[in-house]
């Protein structure tokens, strides 16, 4: 974990400068989550903003800040004999305390006791939206709040203030995310070089495994690893490489306190893309460059990603693709039946930063409000970036068939879509290219070790050998 020091910087700083009012911060651990039964659970996550705040990576523990007097004070069980003898010892709760600089613990009964006092004195106890059954319950069992009735307790002035600090990445915290990518990277040169046919996307999703396993990792979300790239989140992995497909892998690593890593790279099996591949990989590799060229602080990301659209617009109708004016077919929206996604979103301790808090918080100004148009509206960040944003870059081109289906029936947009020419490419798949990106005060800076993403770079690490 983190040096003490830092975890008290980020108490101090929630409590005199980010200021979300008076009275008590509550924030909840998360639990072992069983899977059929009880005693088997899945792997244990600790929730972000506690580990944030409190850095501590072990299940049913509770953190309490007191914004009045400064004071934090965690609350938790010791390990039970019966703990010890199928589990293993841990430092004693004040011990582990001690190492994020908390000098009280107390017992959960306590914090019950502790909560109750405050609301008997009126104080405001401050919570962040629950986002699982558990956290809804014991939030409801402690505040005495009907758990259906919690989305109308949590506080916004916590969440505005959580948001505003985690937003911006410290240089402790990009090095983490340096090293969740340089453990992304290992994952990606892997499936790079063995995407050859006749591999089955359940043997490289495997081998991807085994290489977050070695270092001691996990991966940061359900990889995608497929053939069928326009299924743009595909967690299954049924099919068995060939000959003109491409591999579109969507993966990401943790870091050893759980920064998050979330690249995207394509790869025509064999290790040579078509000429229809090759010209596409290329617009999309350009689209990606044309985001990368206008980042910088104060730009809306919104505007980031509608230049991303119409750059993509203008390779598409040099390739008869599109037709028309291409800023006439982004207003349009036109250009979502290739691109139906946002440019990307905030990383951080979550591969979708904070959006547990709530994506109007986390991604838009006060002054923005989210679009309805088809594809803008999955747009997750559209707020103006400012210095410590790390977020990721990752524009995409997709052959969709129940969309074009549905679309041309519709006759939607048939100004500036050439439906005949796109039957031509329903088969091509999807094609992603993504990095994750700090934005600083000078230029933007892609995080993590280079993993090949030229059109020669990528076709030369298929079949590459690994190194040990």
């Amino acid at each position: 974990m983190f040096d003490a020091s830092i975890y008290c910087s980020r108490r101090r700083t929630l409590v005199q400068q980010e200021n979300p009012g008076s009275g008590l911060v509550l924030l909840l651990g998360n639990q072992l989550s069983p899977k059929n039964y009880a005693a088997n659970t899945h792997s244990f996550r600790q929730d972000s903003t506690f580990l944030y705040y409190f850095g501590l990576d072990r299940p049913n523990l509770y953190g309490l800040i007191d914004l009045d007097t400064g004071t934090a004070t965690l609350y938790g069980e010791d390990d039970t004999l019966d703990d010890v003898i199928w589990s293993g010892g841990r430092p004693s709760l004040q011990e582990a305390a001690s190492t994020v600089g908390v000098e009280s613990v107390a017992s959960p009964s306590d914090l019950e006791s502790a909560l109750a006092e405050a609301q008997d004195q009126g104080r405001p106890i401050h919570f962040l939206p629950p986002y699982r059954l558990d956290q809804r319950l014991r939030y409801g069992s402690l505040l005495n709040i009907p758990p259906q009735e919690l989305d109308a307790h949590v506080s916004e002035a916590l969440i505005r203030a959580v948001v505003r600090q985690r937003s911006q990445k410290t240089e402790a915290e990009v090095a983490q995310l340096e090293e969740a990518l340089e453990r992304t990277a290992e994952v990606h040169t892997y499936a790079q070089r063995h995407a050859r046919p006749g591999t089955t996307e359940r043997e490289l999703v495997g081998g991807m495994t085994n290489r977050v396993t070695a270092a001691g990792s996990n991966f940061s979300f359900p990889p995608t690893c497929s053939v069928r790239g326009e299924v743009l989140h595909n967690h299954s992995y049924p099919n068995t490489l060939a000959d003109g497909d491409l591999l579109l892998v969507d993966a990401g690593a943790e870091s050893s306190l759980h920064y998050a890593g979330d690249v995207t790279r394509t790869t025509p099996v064999g290790g040579a893309f078509s000429a229809r591949q090759r010209r596409l990989y290329k617009a999309v590799l350009a689209t990606q460059k044309a985001a990368l060229d206008v980042l910088a602080p104060d730009v809306p990301f919104v505007d980031v990603h509608l230049h991303a659209a119409q750059t993509l617009t203008e390779h598409l109708m040099e390739m008869r693709l599109m037709q028309g004016n291409p800023a006439d077919a982004v207003e349009a929206g036109a250009h979502a039946l290739f691109f139906p996604h946002g440019l990307g979103h905030m990383v951080g301790l979550d591969v979708h930063d904070m959006e547990s808090l709530g994506e109007e918080h986390v991604g838009y100004a006060d002054n923005q409000t989210r679009s309805d148009q088809f594809g803008l509206h999955t747009l997750r960040l559209a707020r103006p970036l400012q210095p410590g944003f790390v977020v990721s870059i990752e524009p995409g081109c997709y052959f969709i068939p129940p969309l074009a289906e549905r679309w041309r029936s519709e006759g939607r947009y048939d100004a500036f879509i050439n439906y005949d020419r796109v039957d031509d490419f329903l088969g091509v798949g999807g094609i992603r290219i993504e990095d994750n990106v700090l934005i600083t005060d000078d230029e933007p800076r892609v995080l993590g070790p280079a993993i090949p993403k030229s059109v020669d770079a990528v076709e030369a690490q298929v079949g590459a050998p690994m190194e040990a």
